[in-house]
């Protein structure tokens, strides 16, 4: 039986990424015209790594730093969100091999500041981390969200 890769080797591994396509006329019904990035794990991990304690960011900002690097229209909202996900396990794999130092993923939010559940430690964990850095997070609907995330913007 073949050994399951680590999330630090799936961060690591590039796939031929970072790669700029058109966008189909598919997909424009969602997204639009012009073209897409579809970003490597680790340029998602580095603009995660430089969210400073005490500020937050969404994916969508990561997307359109993503998109402002290539020069094209949008960030690809699936990888991006995947590639968020697999940064955090990975930060959360190295933290259990004893780095202290690890990428920050919780200060990685969805839209409209809502914390991701499918983070390691789900809801609570993220809320737990973002809370010990002076965050309020209130439960709205079945979401939790950071109060007022949007004075908390980091600059990418």
């Amino acid at each position: 039986m073949a050994k399951r890769k680590t999330w630090t080797r799936k961060l690591n591994d590039d796939k031929d990424l970072p790669r700029v396509e058109k966008i189909t006329d598919k997909m424009s019904r969602r997204w639009g015209r012009g073209t897409v990035v579809i970003p490597a794990p680790r340029e998602v991990d580095d603009l995660m790594r430089d969210v400073p304690e005490g500020k937050v960011v969404t994916i969508n900002e990561i997307r359109s730093a993503l998109a402002r690097k290539h020069n094209a229209t949008i960030g690809c909202p699936i990888t991006a969100g995947i590639f968020a996900w697999v940064t955090a396990n990975a930060a959360e794999e190295s933290r259990h091999m004893g780095d202290r130092v690890v990428t920050p993923y919780w200060r990685t939010l969805k839209s409209g500041g809502v914390i991701n559940d499918k983070y390691p430690g789900g809801a609570e964990g993220q809320k737990r981390l973002l809370e010990s850095e002076g965050h309020i997070v209130a439960k709205r609907g079945k979401n939790c969200i950071v109060v007022g995330y949007e004075k908390a913007l980091a600059q990418l």
